[in-house]
């Protein structure tokens, strides 16, 4: 009896999804929970679970291949694998007893290291970014060490074993540039070499994510006004709690819980840069769920926090930590992916001095951070190095007026540089 393989339930917003890639194949034996593909929609990639023990029947949905919610993606037959051990024996003999060399050669191939001919159980989970860069360097996934829950190797895992081995130096300073590029076969110019080049298609994500910025610059009047911040007082805070923060709460303090206690802090003043434009309507937020900008492995991704107001320091700064981890291993849901009413990113991790971030439809304002920079300044006469940093709010100038964007922005400058205003509420 088959059992059919389903594509999952889709939330409103996504309307379909492609399949990315599957990882069994026809005449394969599975196990109840065991992924067999992911699809990859608009936000997430989706791992559809097989739904009991069997063999891998009739494939009905190729890679590649668009795909809605309900559609049968394959079957699953009842009854398990033949053992290859059995069907190799058995193949010889049946097609003939005069290819006798055959079969001799069969024990050859068998390194003597050992490596080929160590069992392998059971296939280990693996996330998947982590699947994909396994088949990019042709790694073993048998040979690495997973710390995710249940075992399951991260990108994270990967990248350390390829640290630690011998031959890591050369993925670390390629020999030449098409070292760097896909094993598959590259097109290059006609009539020269040396200049190779690739077409290939934008993923779900990278198109979504195009489609949105190109969307929010269409349909907001967007404008972007700047401010500097010194985070000497902050520092000083995180260097003197640190660590009875961390052995109390058990997660690192960092810089973004006060930018995001700061930002609450402004929007609870100015309510319009919590609100959006629906129509000919304003939409006033009476929550704040802050939009944090992650760089994932397959591009941008902005999950929110809930009710930041309500959160404490060591909550945002555990939930930002769960969505680093989670975009990494492309585990992020939709639930955490969809709303938000005000969004926070910080290209300063990869050493921006300064830019004018883009707004997140329909949000109407997004802060930018950027690089902590020793730079000299003026304190009561006297000139001093200090840790600063660029702020810059970009707003939808339909509703949010320059006046109230710059005070917006003057806020969270006075409340970051003393936070003994966050506990005041002045």
């Amino acid at each position: 009896m088959s059992t059919e393989v389903r594509v999952p339930a889709l939330p409103e917003s996504v309307s379909d999804a492609t399949v990315l890639t599957w990882h069994k194949q026809s005449g394969d034996a599975v196990k109840e929970g065991e992924s067999l593909v992911e699809l990859e929609t608009d936000k997430v990639v989706l791992e559809v679970p097989a739904p009991k023990d069997g063999v891998m029947g009739e494939i009905k949905s190729s890679e590649g291949e668009v795909v809605q919610a309900e559609d049968i993606l394959a079957l699953i037959e009842a009854g398990s694998a033949k053992a290859p051990g059995k069907s190799k024996k058995q193949t010889p003999a049946k097609k003939s007893p005069e290819p006798a060399p055959e079969p001799k050669a069969e024990p050859k191939p068998p390194s003597p290291s050992g490596k080929k001919d160590k069992p392998k159980s059971a296939e280990p989970l693996v996330t998947p970014s982590a699947r994909r860069l396994v088949s990019e360097m042709e790694l073993d996934p048998h040979e690495i060490p997973g710390t995710g829950r249940d075992g399951r190797i991260q990108k994270s895992d990967v990248l350390a074993f390829l640290d630690n081995r011998e031959s890591a130096p050369e993925y670390a300073v390629p020999a030449d540039v098409e070292t760097m590029l896909p094993a598959q076969p590259i097109p290059r110019l006609s009539g020269e070499a040396g200049r190779p080049e690739q077409r290939v298609p934008m993923t779900r994500l990278r198109a979504r994510i195009a489609e949105r910025l190109v969307q929010a610059q269409q349909h907001a009047a967007m404008l972007t006004t700047f401010n500097e911040v010194n985070l000497k007082a902050v520092m000083e805070l995180r260097t003197k709690y640190k660590d009875e923060f961390e052995q109390r709460h058990g997660v690192r303090l960092g810089f973004m819980s006060f930018f995001v206690k700061a930002a609450v802090e402004a929007l609870q003043r100015f309510p319009v840069v919590n609100a959006s434009v629906d129509g000919s309507d304003i939409i006033y937020h009476g929550y704040y769920d802050i939009g944090i900008a992650v760089s994932s492995p397959r591009g941008l991704v902005v999950p929110i926090l809930r009710n930041c107001d309500q959160l404490s320091m060591a909550d945002i700064e555990q939930g930002i930590s769960d969505f680093g981890k989670k975009s990494k291993d492309g585990s992020l849901s939709y639930e955490e992916l969809t709303g938000g009413t005000f969004s926070i990113t910080n290209g300063g991790v990869f050493g921006s001095l300064v830019s004018t971030p883009i707004l997140n439809p329909p949000q109407s304002a997004i802060l930018g951070m950027h690089k902590i920079q020793e730079r000299p300044i003026v304190e009561d006469g006297q000139i001093v190095a200090a840790p600063m940093m660029y702020l810059a709010l970009t707003y939808d100038h339909r509703i949010v007026d320059g006046r109230e964007a710059v005070q917006f922005l003057v806020t969270i400058k006075e409340a970051l540089e003393e936070p003994a205003r966050l506990l005041l509420r002045v």
